[in-house]
């Protein structure tokens, strides 16, 4: 099966589908942890807080990881080039320290934003997949899809020369190759992802318990799809940086899970409970 990228043309502005996509991601997400914190009884302005703040980190963290992982400074200013890891921790770091400055208790941003992330995640991949980028290995199932126009096109020569795959000999370097769609794969586990983490969020665990189980289901999906994806950034052995990342990230998680399972709710705070004012405002100096 061919597959095209998606670019719609508006004069000299062009959007693609990444770019929708991520922009899907963030309302969606952003609605869902709307509806958590509605559930809960807590202030909603709160998911408009997070979302600013993942936008903003997000998009810095994962620019400045694929710069450090690829060493191009041009990328910096470019559309492209985004490592969804430096992403996770760009963003994270970013909507701690918005969470900080509202003194919002960490665990109960955790919590919120569990299951928005991944569906988020899920929403970013389907733009993956619609600028043909994050494609995986040659592949001869019934499923497999080539590239013509993708970033880069799936020709045999880009697979071997980019990415180290092999080429069986006689194979014309132009030939453009049937591969996995694992970002098609990654929509797919992500989805069931978000299905049990919105499932969860109701159990009786301890505040901030749920982002445990978010890590540790984005770690093992991330995981296990490195090995059909086409890349050429081995760090240990046979696995690539992402997957030495994924393990660090189910570690985490499972860390997370145990220790606060069994705890008490925590209290919101002032700012979440809607005790304070989203803005307050300074004190009038007496004339």
């Amino acid at each position: 099966m061919d597959v095209y990228p998606f670019i719609i043309h508006l004069g000299r502005l062009e959007v693609t589908g990444y770019g929708i996509m991520m922009m899907v991601g963030f309302l969606m997400g952003g609605w869902l942890i709307g509806l958590e914190l509605k559930r809960q009884g807590l202030r909603e302005d709160y998911a408009a807080e997070i979302v600013i703040a993942a936008v903003i980190g997000g998009v810095i963290g994962a620019k400045l990881w694929y710069v450090a992982l690829t060493r191009d400074m041009d990328a910096l200013l470019s559309r492209g080039g985004l490592v969804w890891y430096g992403g996770l921790i760009g963003g994270s770091l970013a909507v701690w320290l918005n969470g900080w400055r509202l003194r919002v208790p960490t665990r109960w941003t955790a919590h919120v934003v569990a299951p928005a992330l991944a569906a988020a995640y899920a929403l970013g991949r389907v733009g993956c997949f619609m600028v043909n980028d994050d494609y995986g290995l040659p592949t001869g199932l019934p499923w497999g899809m080539r590239f013509r126009l993708g970033l880069p096109p799936s020709t045999a020569e880009n697979l071997h020369a980019l990415f180290g795959i092999p080429i069986p000999p006689g194979v014309d370097p132009n030939t453009v190759l049937a591969v996995h769609p694992t970002q098609l794969y990654e929509v797919a586990a992500m989805t069931v992802a978000f299905m049990v983490l919105w499932k969860l969020r109701k159990a009786a665990w301890g505040t901030g318990a749920l982002f445990g189980v978010y890590l540790m289901l984005a770690g093992l999906e991330r995981f296990l799809v490195e090995f059909v994806r086409a890349k050429d950034d081995r760090f240990v052995g046979p696995f690539t940086i992402a997957q030495v990342m994924s393990v660090l990230l189910i570690i985490i998680g499972t860390l997370v899970w145990v220790r606060l399972r069994g705890r008490s709710a925590q209290d919101p705070g002032p700012y979440l409970a809607g005790r304070q004012p989203a803005a307050p405002s300074n004190p009038s100096t007496a004339g």
